[in-house]
């Protein structure tokens, strides 16, 4: 299995599962739209997307979305989307992809790496727990929608 940052290249593969990720969240199929947003993120560069491909199969990615703290004035990563496929769960690729989103953030000269899940997603909650993600007790997260 190989783990690297996905390109230009990988749009199709990465598109697919993206549009799977969203519609494991209750959002309609829209591989077009998916494609759309991917290749814009690519192009310009306004994320990092790391994917697995397994005997030329895509089997999962994660994204990331740099932001800043302002406290420790470092650099700092959202992982903003995980998803492995249904057929390649239970054999480490999540794990793998939060490896590699580990060491870049490293690489990086970030401070940490953020990330929310629903709060029914018990095997991701699992699989960041065992990863050394932490949950929050001490800031309550807030949103607005516009």
């Amino acid at each position: 299995m190989e783990i690297y940052q996905a390109s230009i290249e990988d749009l199709d593969g990465v598109s697919n599962l993206f549009n799977l990720y969203r519609m494991f969240y209750q959002q309609p199929s829209d591989l077009e739209g998916a494609n759309i947003y991917i290749k814009k993120r690519i192009e310009s560069k306004e994320s990092v997307i790391f994917v697995a491909v397994d005997n030329q199969k895509y089997v999962g990615f994660t994204q990331l979305y740099p932001t800043f703290s302002s406290i420790s004035m470092k650099r700092a990563w959202i992982l903003n989307d995980l998803y492995v496929d249904t057929q390649a769960r239970k054999h480490g690729v999540g794990k793998l992809l939060l490896q590699k989103a580990k060491d870049y953030a490293t690489e990086t000269g970030a401070n940490s790496i953020s990330l929310s899940t629903a709060l029914d997603n018990l095997s991701a909650q699992r699989l960041y727990e065992k990863n050394g993600f932490m949950k929050d007790i001490q800031f309550h997260h807030y949103e607005l929608s516009l």
